[in-house]
């Protein structure tokens, strides 16, 4: 994740999660830990996966201790492999042991996503179809996810409602069809926007060719009737694939040679990948836990 983003975009999310997870105070390690107590904890994985979200796990330390210092072994986008030590984080005890799970929480999400996108985009290697995401998205978790498909080897479609203009088929039914609702489309949008329609019968993918759309999505079409779509459409237009795509589904989409193919599984349906913060040791005691 580039630094704008993580300071303007995710470091306010970061800090939110903190916000839910500490209310006043993290009883138990007040409790037991002192202000000034300093340690480090050894990040694990648990599992073989691809690594990501690690500058959103360090800044999550950060926002709890100006002074907090990740030194990793592995860089954002490494395959790890089950026992690996991927690095170390050093803080303030409290910090350590407060920030743990909103932390890992981002990490293991991300990294979850990011391995589901590695395997799936690899079926496409060596064609010219490209993978993208959706935005069947966690509410506020949209940057995360997002970055971890890029991470992964997947593309993203388009962020948000503002990025593109995307007729389906309940904005077809509202404009009074595809001609209609494209036409509606060009005079609205500026120049520089393509026009994406949803389409799920060949009687749509011929209206929306003949109305010079400049991608048509397939949607929850089977492969015999996504093959005439192609011949259909010839050329005239951008082709992508959508509805229900997931691993399965997408191996039997390789061949089919169309632009892209989009999945919403990537980051509504990806598990995460099992990672542990083990180990902390105190480094510097400082004062005792006030008693109450």
């Amino acid at each position: 994740m580039n630094s704008v983003t993580l300071k303007l975009q995710a470091e306010p999310l970061i800090l939110s999660a903190l916000q839910e997870d500490i209310t006043s105070e993290d009883v138990s390690t007040a409790a037991v830990v002192g202000e000034e107590a300093r340690g480090h904890v050894h990040l694990i994985a648990k599992q073989d996966g691809v690594i990501c979200g690690l500058d959103v796990f360090a800044r999550t330390f950060e926002l709890l201790d100006s002074e907090a210092s990740c030194e990793f072994a592995v860089a954002e986008g490494d395959d790890v492999t089950s026992g690996q030590e991927l690095g170390v984080v050093r803080a303030r005890v409290r910090a350590l042991l407060s920030g743990e799970r909103v932390a890992l929480n981002y990490l293991q999400r991300m990294s979850g996503i990011a391995t589901m996108a590695r395997r799936v985009s690899r079926l496409f290697e060596g064609t010219k179809t490209r993978l993208v995401d959706t935005r069947k998205t966690t509410p506020n978790m949209r940057v995360f996810e997002k970055e971890a498909v890029r991470v992964g080897g997947a593309s993203n479609h388009r962020y948000n409602l503002s990025d593109g203009v995307m007729l389906k088929d309940n904005h077809i039914d509202a404009a009074g069809g595809i001609a209609p609702a494209i036409e509606a489309a060009r005079s609205y949008a500026s120049f520089v926007r393509k026009v994406e329609v949803e389409v799920e019968t060949l009687d749509q993918v011929r209206e929306a060719v003949s109305a010079g759309a400049d991608i048509i999505m397939l949607d929850n079409m089977d492969l015999p009737t996504m093959r005439e779509a192609m011949g259909v459409i010839d050329g005239a237009a951008e082709v992508e694939v959508s509805g229900n795509v997931d691993e399965a589904k997408a191996a039997t989409l390789v061949d089919l040679g169309v632009d892209i193919v989009s999945s919403g599984a990537l980051t509504h349906s990806a598990p995460i990948l099992d990672l542990s913060l083990k180990h902390l040791t105190v480094d510097e005691p400082g004062a005792a836990a006030c008693g109450r």
